[in-house]
């Protein structure tokens, strides 16, 4: 088995985010070509507020619009994806870390990815 090197962890690393966000453009990509395929050439009315829909306003509406093929579903599922990117850069860390065997940066990259879930599921005002 190949060590887990500094290089290799960094590679890796570089893929992890690089591939995450290509996969997230494309997802936003279709999601808005969809949409503007359906509404392009509506005309917007601005003395009217519409905000977004209550199924978009979580992550389970959100998954539940995606996976039925939902232009805003997409959009929005995309966005979900380019934000979970960093997350998951951070949880890759702490088992690149442990597996290197070193402690100090496992318990600092631990509580990075606890200030960051913590900050993405705590409720707004």
């Amino acid at each position: 088995m190949r060590a887990w090197t500094d290089e290799r962890v960094e590679r890796m690393i570089g893929a992890l985010l690089r591939w995450g966000v290509i996969l997230a453009a494309a997802v936003v990509l279709a999601g808005g070509a969809m949409y503007l395929v359906r509404h392009g050439s509506t005309i917007p009315d601005y003395r009217v507020f519409r905000g977004e829909p209550s199924d978009l306003r979580n992550v389970s509406g959100i998954i539940t619009d995606a996976v039925s093929w939902h232009r805003r579903g997409l959009i929005q599922f995309g966005l979900l994806l380019l934000i979970a990117v960093p997350v998951a850069r951070v949880a890759f860390s702490v088992v690149a870390f442990a597996l290197q065997r070193d402690r100090t940066y496992v318990v600092v990259t631990l509580i990075v990815l606890a200030v960051l879930l913590y900050s993405l599921t705590r409720a707004g005002p």
